[in-house]
């Protein structure tokens, strides 16, 4: 469950990685386009937890730089895969063994 998680984080962060260079050195409506589209979902997460609000003001009023705020975005979307992968491990492992006591009976 753990080494799952693992690998969808690092390979979310490097695809994220990769459209933000690549989105410095040739901008395009693509890469911007994709580069929002993966903001979304910590964006999202964060919206929901009312952290969005304050993030957005400190950002502007440039009391935080960019990196910062990408640091923030990676963070959140570290703690969704990994809250992800448990809930889909514990589901699983309930079904699993709701079914091995459901054959023991027979």
């Amino acid at each position: 469950m753990g080494g799952n998680a693992f690998l969808l984080s690092v390979l979310y962060l490097l695809v994220g990685l990769v459209v933000e260079g690549a989105r410095r050195v040739w901008p395009s409506i693509f890469l911007q386009r994709l580069s929002l589209s993966l903001d979304s979902l910590p964006a999202r997460a964060l919206e929901l937890v009312g952290l969005m609000q304050p993030l957005r003001e400190a950002y502007f009023a440039g009391h935080i730089r960019e990196s910062v705020l990408r640091l923030v975005f990676g963070a959140t979307t570290l703690v969704i895969i990994f809250l992800l992968a448990v809930v889909v491990g514990v589901f699983m492992g309930s079904l699993r063994s709701f079914m091995l006591r459901r054959a023991s009976r027979r």
